[in-house]
């Protein structure tokens, strides 16, 4: 999930390298990744599009464009709709929604920015998870009127467990209330309460009027009792927890083996925390071979040193096995390599998991099987504590334990989301049916406690749901073959012997004919997988 625009980041020119005076002044500066989340027709697209407006990074030719799609498309009469900017595919014209995840780059004097738009409709809520897996702050909407709504908790609670720990707290469309101070306070009282427990490390509270512009780059005189500053002075001068400098230790996700001539072998990817210098030691995970870094190769030139964001090819002192997929890691400060390890799951698919059954896992650059050996509690969007467990349903979260099928280099999503984020793909239908993050300091404990009474509960619901779902056809059709014998002139003990067979027999025939088609089925499947990642790994190593 890190990886989605991971080609934005800015790179460190090398020392002496030309650059343009004029471009200078944005280029230095520090790039903001920000996602805009809330329930239903809270304003997003319209307050991305009032900024991009104000930003003035609309062309003339666009301008027209939106004048003329907000007559034929939009929701505000004769005036511009600001959400058409971003709202492109036509069923999101048609119907006014959100449904994919839009993304905007924009600038101004002060910094650089790419926004993510995304929808507040429950059933894309997966989207608003891709959008927020990059981001390093979240905008996060409530309708003035609404207040706080399901979608707003579920949405804080996302952005939250995947690591966002900065929220500016928009109350929009204050307009329709008047521009209260006292519904503003209280909107936002009550969110600070909800969430106590999200580890969120600032949330910035501004009333805003997308559509009329207030508060957005400038202090507006309809609210004079708010004395912060306004939505695009925010975002120039926030630092977010991402911009903190760390001691992180060195990650190096190899994703591409760069062997272009018999004198030349290195390993592109990008670093993913800590720094890393000509002369370092560094150790290749899984194999845990050590060498030393001899190059730091990159298109403009070789660095001294290339730091967390930077796409680099590294070659090494030593000729060790190293392929797609494996981590080049600090030698004295590796992570943690496992078969197993608890993870919060975001479930993403129509259909509910299946405990037990196997799934590909994709973590970094790595492919893998992964088999969901438990599930300890799910989370009540509700309150955000621990409900019992059973199988994941579309848009639940959960903690499970996982077993993969060979050594993984894990590491915390809180420290790394690199090797921290993946997502689960069903090898049959190949449809992505979960994100999740490696947690092994989740509390089972609170799920465990939960855990007994849910099972105690539901053992009578199970048993009859499969007496009437097995049980019943099969007594019901041995009763039809045993009267049939009977009436064809059979005895009653042959009718009675014969019922009782088709009843035993037809469910066993039945149940053996399906596993067979199951296990067929998944064969091929893995035997796909496995021709893909061969041809994937093809010439990867030595």
């Amino acid at each position: 999930m890190a990886y989605a625009l991971a080609e934005t980041d800015r790179v460190k020119e090398p020392a002496g390298a030309p650059a343009p005076a004029a471009a200078a002044s944005v280029q230095d500066k520090a790039l903001l990744r920000f996602i805009t989340c809330g329930s239903v027709d809270d304003g997003k697209s319209t307050l991305i599009g009032r900024m991009l407006y104000d930003s003035q990074m609309i062309a003339d030719d666009q301008l027209a464009a939106l004048d003329r799609d907000s007559k034929k498309f939009g929701t505000q009469g004769g005036n511009l709709d600001f959400a058409l900017l971003v709202d492109g595919l036509s069923a999101e014209r048609e119907q006014g929604i959100t449904i994919d995840v839009a993304y905007r780059y924009f600038k101004t004097d002060k910094r650089s920015f790419i926004v993510a738009d995304t929808p507040g409709h429950e059933q894309y809520t997966r989207n608003m998870a891709t959008g927020a897996s990059t981001a390093d702050l979240a905008i996060i909407l409530i309708d003035a009127r609404k207040g706080i709504l399901p979608q707003t908790r579920r949405h804080s609670f996302i952005v939250s467990m995947l690591g966002v720990r900065d929220v500016a707290l928009a109350i929009n469309k204050m307009d329709l209330v008047d521009y209260s101070e006292a519904r503003f306070n209280e909107i936002v009282a009550a969110y600070r309460e909800m969430a106590r427990d999200l580890n969120f490390r600032t949330i910035a509270p501004l009333p805003i009027s997308a559509l009329n512009g207030d508060n957005i780059a400038a202090l507006s005189d309809r609210t004079p009792w708010f004395q912060g500053e306004p939505l695009l002075r925010f975002l120039e001068n926030v630092e977010t927890a991402g911009d903190e400098p760390g001691e992180a230790p060195f990650r190096f996700p190899v994703q591409w083996v760069n062997r272009p001539n018999l004198d030349f072998r290195g390993f592109s990817g990008w670093v993913a925390s800590g720094a890393v210098k000509v002369g370092d030691e560094v150790a290749s995970l899984p194999s845990g071979r050590t060498s030393r870094v001899q190059r730091i190769v990159t298109q403009d030139g070789d660095l001294d040193i290339a730091i967390a964001g930077q796409s680099v090819t590294l070659t090494l002192a030593d000729e060790i096995d190293v392929s797609r997929g494996d981590v080049l890691a600090a030698a004295g400060r590796q992570p943690e390599i496992a078969s197993q390890s608890q993870a919060r799951l975001l479930w993403t698919a129509e259909t509910d998991m299946h405990p037990g059954a196997s799934y590909i896992v994709k973590l970094g650059a790595r492919t893998a099987n992964a088999t969901i050996a438990k599930i300890h509690h799910l989370v009540d969007i509700h309150t955000f504590e621990a409900a019992p467990a059973r199988p994941l349903g579309l848009n639940e979260i959960g903690l499970a334990t996982l077993r993969f099928d060979r050594p993984m280099i894990l590491a915390d999503y809180r420290d790394s989301r690199d090797l921290g984020g993946f997502i689960l793909i069903d090898r049959i239908t190949n449809e992505t049916v979960a994100f999740g993050l490696i947690d092994p300091k989740g509390a089972p404990g609170a799920g465990e406690t939960v855990e007994k009474p849910a099972q105690a509960v539901s053992i009578w619901p199970q048993v009859k749901s499969k007496l009437q779902g097995k049980l019943a056809p099969a007594l019901f059709s041995g009763l039809c073959v045993g009267l049939g014998a009977v009436a064809l002139g059979a005895s009653a003990a042959t009718g009675i012997a014969l019922g009782l067979a088709d009843a035993v027999l037809r469910p066993l025939a039945r149940g053996f004919y399906t596993d067979y088609r199951r296990n067929a089925s998944r064969r091929a499947a893995a035997k796909r997988t496995a021709e893909r990642e061969e041809a994937l790994n093809d010439g990867d190593g030595i």
